[in-house]
Order: C-alpha cells, then sequence, then structure tokens
C-alpha cells in the first residue's frame, strides 16, 4: 500500500496531482470518522511522505486539505465510516475467510452503486459480476464504468435510481407518448355488446390460446 502510494505521489503536500478535500468542514468531519474509529478498536494505517509543502504550489489553503490516504483495518458496522458516504481518502477494509462469504455480506446489505474486483482468475470475476447485486460493476480497475459513455451508469435502490449515458440515458430522461392508431377494420368490435353467442365462443378461444401458452 504505502510502495503504491510513494510511487504514484512521491510527494503529497503541494503536489498539484493529489487532490484536496473540497473544504474545511469535510475535511474536519473525515479527520472525525478516523478518530472515532480508532477509539472503537480499529486500526488506521496512514501514509506520510514526511516533506513539507513545496513551496512554489498554487495551491493555497488547499494544501492544508491534502488528506493523506489511510486504510482502516477492523472496522464494525457500529462505526460511523461504515454508516455514512465518505468522499474521502479512507478505505475501511473488512477481510473475510473466501469469497463466497464476502459475496453473501455484500448481497445482504444495501445495493452499492459500484463494485470492483481485483484478480487473476477472469473467470471467477465473471462469476461475481453475475452473482453480486451492484449498480454497476467494473473488473480489475476502478471508475471506468462510469466515465464510458457506452455503458449506463446509475444507481439502484439506495444509492439512486435512474441512469445516464447514451440510449439509456437519453430513454431515462424522456417521456415516450404511445399513439395507437385503429385500422378501418378491427376485431375489437367482437367484444362490444351486446354480448352473446359470438362473444362466448371468442371467450372460449382465448381461454384456450392463453391456456397453451
Amino acid at each position: 500500500y504505502a510502495d503504491a502510494v510513494q510511487r504514484m505521489y512521491p510527494q503529497r503536500q503541494g503536489n498539484p496531482d493529489y487532490t484536496s478535500v473540497i473544504h474545511a468542514a469535510h475535511a474536519s468531519r473525515l479527520l472525525a470518522l478516523l478518530t472515532q474509529a480508532e477509539q472503537q478498536g480499529a486500526q488506521v494505517i496512514r501514509w506520510s511522505d514526511g516533506q513539507q509543502a513545496a513551496p512554489q504550489s498554487r495551491m493555497g489553503d488547499g494544501i492544508s486539505r491534502q488528506l493523506a490516504p489511510a486504510l482502516v483495518l477492523g472496522v464494525t458496522p457500529a462505526m460511523q465510516l461504515m454508516q455514512e458516504e465518505i468522499f474521502g481518502p479512507l478505505l475501511p477494509v473488512l477481510q473475510y475467510d473466501d469469497r463466497e462469504a464476502a459475496i453473501a455480506a455484500i448481497n445482504q446489505g444495501e445495493v452499492p452503486l459500484a463494485f470492483y474486483w481485483f484478480g487473476a482468475d477472469k473467470k471467477q470475476g465473471l462469476d461475481a459480476a453475475q452473482r453480486v447485486r451492484a449498480a454497476g460493476l467494473c473488473l480489475n480497475d476502478c471508475l471506468l464504468q462510469f466515465v464510458h459513455d457506452g455503458l449506463p451508469f446509475g444507481g439502484w435502490g439506495s444509492s439512486g435510481w435512474g441512469a445516464i449515458h447514451g440510449e439509456t440515458g437519453f430513454m431515462r430522461f424522456s417521456h415516450a407518448k404511445p399513439v395507437l392508431c385503429q385500422a378501418g377494420w378491427s376485431m375489437s368490435g367482437w367484444v362490444y355488446p351486446p354480448y352473446g353467442k359470438r362473444f362466448d365462443r371468442l371467450m372460449r378461444l382465448l381461454e384456450r390460446w392463453m391456456q397453451r401458452e
């Protein structure tokens, strides 16, 4: 984890390639989530480059909101970190003994907006994609299912409603107005009153046809 972060961001603070949390209030909220998790027994693994902010940076007070990415191990459902949207560089980690237990845990909760699977066995990944209840899935990468304009993107259940992108988005945000034009000759008159033997025969024919279907 630390090696990967160090490779991508040799310096964090003042680095214009590393984003800042949007404002101070949200940064404080994220730090409070970490503090509460630690107080309730979670292990927080933080990364810090140990360097001062680059003096030439033009990020202004955004530098102070460049929070270090953190892994949070040993989380529990009671922690606020596991009850709210995070929107920050905090990654709670839940550990399971096998893949089946992980899939079952996901499917027992609310439908997530995205499911990401990483692994060398593509067959296992496609199997998980078929069995996990999620609004969208991406194998061996993150977010690409959102930026691909040929794939619908949207939530399901508590993660949202509807979808955007391409034809799916056009149809979702459009209202199709149905128009039916009756032909000059139509069988619909056979079901108009007054009812009699012809109507009864027609109903029996329809009943037999529906039973065959």
